[in-house]
């Protein structure tokens, strides 16, 4: 994965971000959305992945996670969630996603398609006083692109737990 970020303290939680290239919308179906909770839920499950917050938004998802080894987790999940999501845009006939994944995929790259952007912009969560900050940023993005009055009003979010509202869709682990 490249990156000029890297997560230098493995130790600790990291606030991510990671980005479909160009910012294309691949988050607008519930089958997309879908795909990205049941793989970081299946990351949990089996590759020790702790998570702590997350939301997926149209074209991105911020997460606040922590693993023995959090970049290869992120690489691996963002591969498999990206073989996916192609799939489910075949199935949902999004041509015209498609064709944007494969213009603007990488030289560099492979494959026919880029889904990800490079890197996650990890940042280690310092203390009690930055994971709320991070909570705060992450919880209150669709509030402030006025796609919803309150943060627990969004389906794809971690707001559920921590503010109250319907079961979360993918529960959260203990912040200590």
């Amino acid at each position: 994965m490249r990156s000029r970020y890297r997560v230098c303290a493995p130790d600790r939680a990291h606030f991510i971000t990671a980005t479909i290239v160009e910012w294309l919308p691949v988050f607008t179906s519930s089958a997309c959305c879908d795909i990205l909770v049941r793989s970081l839920e299946h990351c949990r499950q089996h590759k020790s992945l702790t998570i702590y917050a997350w939301i997926i938004l149209d074209n991105h998802f911020h997460a606040i996670l922590s693993a023995p080894d959090l970049s290869t987790i992120l690489q691996d999940l963002k591969s498999f969630t990206a073989r996916q999501i192609l799939d489910q845009l075949r199935v949902e006939k999004r041509e015209w996603l498609l064709n944007q994944l494969r213009f603007y995929r990488g030289g560099h790259k492979p494959n026919e398609y880029q889904v990800w952007q490079e890197g996650s912009h990890p940042q280690a969560i310092l203390g009690d006083d930055m994971m709320r900050q991070k909570l705060e940023y992450l919880h209150n993005n669709p509030v402030k692109r006025g796609w919803v009055a309150a943060p627990e009003h969004w389906r794809y979010s971690s707001a559920h737990e921590w503010l109250g509202g319907v079961e979360p869709l993918l529960k959260c682990d203990a912040w200590l």
